[in-house]
C-alpha cells in the first residue's frame, strides 16, 4: 500500500489543521494507521492511531483532547484534525500503516513496527 501524506502547513498557536493521509495500492482495509512526528534532533514519536474498522483509536497524552484520528475506508483517506496547535507540534508529520486482523488492534507506539511510509507533511506553529 502507497500512503501519501498533505494538509500540513503554517499556523498561529490556537489554530486549527487537518492532516490527510491517502492510501492507494490495495484496500485500505486490514491496516491500521497511525501518525507519527519528528522535529528536528528529536526521534520520531507517535501520536495517534485508528483501527482498521474505525472503533478504536489510541492518542499520545500530548495530544489528547486536542487530535482526533478518523478515518474512511471507502475512500481509502485517514484524517488527524489538529486543534488548539502549539508551538510544540511543530514538526513533520507522518502517516504508516501496518497490516492486522484484529478490528481493535491501534498499533505499535513505536515507528519500527509500521510497514509502510508516507512521505511527510510539515506542521509549523508559530507562537
Amino acid at each position: 500500500v502507497q500512503l501519501q501524506a498533505s494538509g500540513g502547513g503554517l499556523v498561529q498557536t490556537g489554530d486549527s489543521l487537518r492532516l490527510s493521509c491517502a492510501a492507494s495500492g490495495r484496500t485500505f482495509n486490514y491496516y491500521v494507521v497511525g501518525w507519527f512526528r519528528q522535529a528536528p534532533g528529536r526521534e520520531r514519536e507517535f501520536v495517534a492511531a485508528i483501527g482498521w474498522s474505525g472503533g478504536a483509536t489510541d492518542y499520545a497524552d500530548s495530544v489528547k483532547g486536542r487530535f482526533t484520528i478518523s478515518r474512511d475506508n471507502a475512500k481509502n483517506m485517514v484524517y488527524l484534525q489538529m486543534n488548539s496547535l502549539k508551538p510544540e507540534d511543530t514538526a513533520v508529520y507522518y502517516c504508516a500503516a501496518d497490516h492486522t486482523w484484529n478490528p481493535s488492534y491501534t498499533g505499535s507506539y513505536s515507528w519500527r513496527d509500521y510497514d509502510y511510509w508516507g512521505q511527510g507533511t510539515q506542521v509549523t506553529v508559530s507562537s
